[in-house]
């Protein structure tokens, strides 16, 4: 009995001990991220839309990746006033590990064995983003016919650092240079994958990369990132010859490509501000899209132009109280457009963040290329004032004193716009009667013939499909001498339709060839990102038009009749030749290049809703 006795005392001891470290963890505070997350994030992440990534798409980063958003990625405007630790640990509660000591991903293994001199692009190569000034994305000599396309197989993979893709490849000289989520530059030999250098930027990288022979001798890489800083690099070695910072605002960055031309480097700016103005205490807002000219020996400023050119000022307070300032908007995401014999270069703007009114909002505009100044301004959608949340019509124009975005969220102009940014460059094309035509797609879904030599004055507008806020035509068109084919996405439209298809359509008329029509694949990662929305700027080559979807197959179209001659499916691990596992997912933003008979192409943009992955593949035929 004694024994019994004790026992149950025993057993009791336990029972109170274990109620009362119970009661100490539900009583012990929160984790210190916990509360820094519902300060500073939860408002945007627990309410996730349009291009803000929910809470648990941000669990599937890395704690290192969380840390270079905050400290000099997208999200550093979020983070001012916390120190490391605090950094630290937002990002070990929203992964659920502590970040590693060193940011800065290892070196590579996969060394080539000769460093050959860098070489300038040739004639065939594809250099830059559109391949050429005019921004036309069109391959006349690829090394591969239409007919071989369904023989086209793996020739090498590679497995970029961190979790998703970014840029878009350039090939110059038989090297293939290259951009990241992670802020390296690397430059690899096209023909076998090997790494000649790498260069680790700032902050993250997504322009494609421009190489040129510079006036004063050597040859340069050309790049930019997240913190609006443009880079000069050695081709060679990857040394930084020089670095330029061309907007101090916390959330401008460098999306569209530079363009070098006649010693000159051209570099669009564009900015996430419309991210920063979810927050409802943010003074929203204060950035204008610009672009520069820069020195391409030396770095040094020409000139900066604002896309518009009346500086913010207070206008009225939000429901919040949060004071909110205006003109703001007109960010240049795409890659500027080269018209030597105007002298002059073309850009795409995007929408207004404000109520204030911007007419160099949602235009086109012609810059003079020696000193800066606007030779003329297409509006082509007015009223299109937006941040991130705001409801597109018909909730719209919001009620005054109300939040037509998120709880908590009251930045939302009063009049709110479709957001129907240009984020793809113009392409300039001359017809055989001589009459030049600039071309351009909007998230409207609609194409626009313009004339360029009429200040831009409308030629045709074609309808390609219903148009979205991450619709319409996104990244970018290509065009042969007759014809401009135009990918759709569509996906968050929410009206049931199935999202994407690709539309050709006749330069001189705006008249639609042929429209192929969204198409449905198995998808081999689940539903995040599986749809057929073709978001992913098209590349051309004779008889054939690439198009990648979100569910990670790259199509290829008969430029004649829009029926598909072959499909690749991306999204699967491939054996890598840098030892870094290589796995696709979503196609999106920078398109597939072809050079001397290899395809490459990014496969894993996760950024919003896509599903992310790291793959860098080369196709060639037979996989020779």
């Amino acid at each position: 009995m004694k024994n019994v006795r004790w026992l149950g005392a025993l057993a009791g001891a336990l029972t109170i001990a274990s109620i009362g470290v119970a009661r100490a963890e539900a009583d012990a505070p929160p984790p210190a991220g916990a509360g820094l997350y519902a300060e500073r994030c939860a408002t945007c992440h627990d309410h996730a839309q349009d291009r803000i990534p929910s809470r648990a798409q941000l669990g599937e980063r890395t704690p290192e990746q969380v840390v270079q958003a905050l400290t000099t990625g997208l999200m550093r405007s979020q983070s001012i006033g916390l120190n490391l630790n605090d950094i630290n640990a937002l990002a070990e509660f929203l992964t659920g590990r502590a970040p590693g000591p060193e940011l800065k991903p290892p070196p590579e293994q996969n060394l080539c064995a000769r460093q050959e001199p860098a070489r300038p692009a040739g004639a065939s190569d594809w250099n830059g983003w559109g391949r050429s000034l005019d921004n036309a994305r069109y391959q006349p000599e690829p090394g591969l016919a239409a007919s071989e396309l369904a023989r086209l197989a793996p020739k090498w993979a590679f497995g970029l650092r961190g979790t998703s893709i970014y840029g878009q490849p350039a090939i110059a000289g038989g090297r293939l240079y290259v951009t990241s989520s992670a802020g390296r530059v690397y430059a690899l030999d096209a023909a076998s994958g090997c790494t000649h250098w790498t260069f680790d930027a700032a902050a993250s990288a997504r322009t494609a990369v421009t190489v040129a022979a510079l006036p004063g001798g050597g040859l340069a890489a050309f790049m930019g990132d997240d913190s609006a800083t443009v880079y000069a690099l050695d081709a060679g070695t990857g040394r930084e010859l020089w670095r330029q910072r061309l907007d101090t605002h916390p959330m401008a960055r460098i999306t569209g490509a530079p363009v070098y031309y006649d010693g000159r480097l051209y570099v669009p700016v564009s900015s996430l501000e419309e991210l920063s103005a979810a927050s409802p205490t943010y003074e929203c807002c204060r950035f204008r899209g610009r672009v520069a000219a820069l020195d391409a020996a030396t770095g040094k400023v020409l000139w900066n132009t604002p896309i518009i050119a009346r500086a913010p000022r207070p206008y009225r307070r939000s429901a919040s109280g949060a004071q909110l300032y205006g003109p703001a908007g007109g960010a240049v995401w795409d890659s500027p457009t080269i018209d030597a014999s105007r002298g002059v270069l073309y850009v795409g703007t995007g929408n207004s963040y404000t109520d204030v009114a911007a007419p160099t909002v949602n235009a086109v505009v012609a810059i003079e290329l020696a000193g800066g100044r606007m030779r003329w301004v297409h509006q082509l959608t007015r009223n299109d004032n937006w941040v991130i949340g705001c409801a597109e019509p018909p909730r719209s124009p919001c009620p005054p004193g109300t939040s037509c975005n998120g709880p908590g969220v009251a930045n939302c102009p009063r009049e709110v716009g479709p957001d129907a940014d240009f984020g793809n460059s113009p392409i300039l094309r001359t017809l055989p009667n001589g009459r030049r035509v600039l071309l351009i797609g909007q998230k409207s879904g609609l194409v626009y013939g313009l004339d360029p030599d009429r200040r831009g004055a409308t030629l045709w507008v074609t309808r390609a499909g219903p148009g979205s806020s991450l619709g319409g035509v996104e990244w970018g068109m290509a065009a042969d001498a007759s014809t401009v084919y135009a990918p759709v996405s569509n996906i968050y439209r929410g009206e049931g339709r199935e999202p994407g298809g690709i539309a050709a359509i006749d330069i001189a008329t705006g008249r639609v060839r042929w429209s192929a029509p969204p198409i449905s694949a198995p998808c081999a990662f689940g539903t995040r990102g599986c749809t057929g929305a073709q978001s992913q700027a098209a590349t051309l080559i004779p008889g054939a038009v690439f198009s990648g979807a979100q569910d990670g197959h790259l199509r290829a179209y008969a430029t004649d009749s829009g029926t598909v001659i072959w499909d690749f499916d991306t999204a699967r691990e491939f054996p890598s030749v840098n030892g870094v596992s290589a796995i696709g997912g979503s196609l999106d933003h920078g398109g597939p290049v072809v050079v001397d008979g290899v395809l490459y192409v990014l496969s894993g943009y996760g950024r919003i809703n896509g599903q992310p992955g790291n793959l860098l593949l080369a196709l060639s035929v037979d996989g020779k």
